[in-house]
């Protein structure tokens, strides 16, 4: 089966991060209530892997987004969007056979009882990716490679790809991981949990939300997830209102030879938000965290990207948002423990780039 060659391009690259995944067009609700209920829907789109890569682009990074789409409008539709962060959306395919993906969702939080998604995603364009028909040279072009969990769900094809990608190998770039469990998206039988740690453990950075990893594993507790997951470089643990927790540093294990070396624990609190829609955070957090991450920041700085990255997104009804100007953003993470504590952000809190004293605290 065809895949990348040792050593792929990675080392003259021009790109710093290429996110690989399924983006659809998504129908944003004119009102709450029931699917059933709404009478309008406003057009947008959504995907883990692409919202990551238009978040990185509009905070000035060079960003690419791979997938694959339909020969359709709404093909066209997510590739001109996409394309018009920033993103790079050369290596896109269009797959004459297949549509793209679409979904309905409620205003309601994902979280909540009352929110409904209504996926038209089966046979999609995006589920026939697979390791014969992805562009290696554009995959590895990039200093950091994204992916996520839902890619592996889309198909057997989609699994075997990712597989591929974070195989280990020479060269490869830096492989960021987010978990992103969507247990619906699962074929019948598929051993989807223990697919999703395989992968992870595969991976140099990884998300994974505190609910999840005790959903789809049965673990509980940030130290149990850093125990189950002992390869990976650095492991970010989001744990929703408590913050995020990263395992970072040398650790023993396959990727290293300093058995015994410490392990450094960075706990980093989360910001009050009053939110407007609960979609995107996850993404938003991960570019946050990535871009810092690109500036060689420091980890507490990296959490703290991520969550002003998130909070743009929670203060705005869709996925995506204009992420604050980066000297704002930078004037924030560097407040001491105590005002960062302070703050709380609101809708509008981006717009204006004022100094961390007019932000709203209480």
């Amino acid at each position: 089966m065809p895949g990348p060659a040792a050593g792929t391009a990675h080392a003259a690259t021009t790109t710093d991060v290429v996110c690989l995944g399924e983006s659809m067009v998504t129908f944003l609700p004119s009102q709450p209530g029931r699917l059933a209920d709404v009478p309008s829907f406003g057009r947008g789109i959504g995907g883990a892997e692409s919202n990551v890569a238009c978040a990185l682009a509009a905070a000035g990074h060079r960003a690419a987004w791979v997938g694959r789409v339909g020969a359709d409008g709404f093909g066209d539709h997510l590739v001109e969007t996409i394309a018009g962060y920033g993103v790079d959306t050369s290596a896109v395919r269009r797959d004459p056979d297949r549509p793209t993906g679409i979904y309905f969702r409620t205003a309601t939080d994902r979280g909540a009882g009352a929110h409904e998604v209504a996926y038209y995603r089966a046979g999609s364009a995006a589920s026939a990716m697979s390791p014969s028909n992805v562009p290696y040279g554009e995959v590895f072009a990039g200093r950091i490679l994204h992916l996520s969990g839902i890619t592996a769900a889309l198909s057997g094809d989609c699994l075997e790809l990712l597989r591929e990608l974070t195989a280990p190998r020479p060269g490869r770039p830096l492989v960021s991981f987010d978990v992103n469990h969507r247990p619906h998206l699962w074929r019948g039988g598929e051993a989807d949990a223990s697919v999703l740690l395989e992968l992870a453990r595969h991976c140099d950075l990884v998300f994974v939300g505190e609910d999840e990893a005790e959903e789809a594993w049965g673990i509980e507790g940030a130290e149990a997830i850093r125990a189950a997951l002992p390869e990976p470089s650095v492991v970010v643990v989001k744990r929703g209102s408590a913050g995020a927790t990263v395992f970072s540093g040398l650790r023993p294990g396959p990727r290293s030879s300093n058995a015994g070396a410490a392990e450094i624990v960075t706990v980093v609190p989360a910001l009050r938000v009053d939110v407007v829609a609960a979609v995107g955070a996850g993404d938003a957090f991960a570019a946050g965290f990535l871009s810092a991450t690109l500036r060689g920041l420091s980890v507490r700085d990296r959490v703290r990207h991520g969550h002003l990255m998130a909070a743009a997104v929670l203060t705005v009804p869709g996925d995506l948002t204009e992420p604050p100007a980066r000297d704002h953003a930078d004037r924030l993470v560097a407040l001491d423990d105590g005002a960062w504590g302070r703050l709380r952000l609101g809708p509008g809190w981006t717009a204006a780039d004022r100094a961390p004293e007019e932000v709203r605290t209480s």
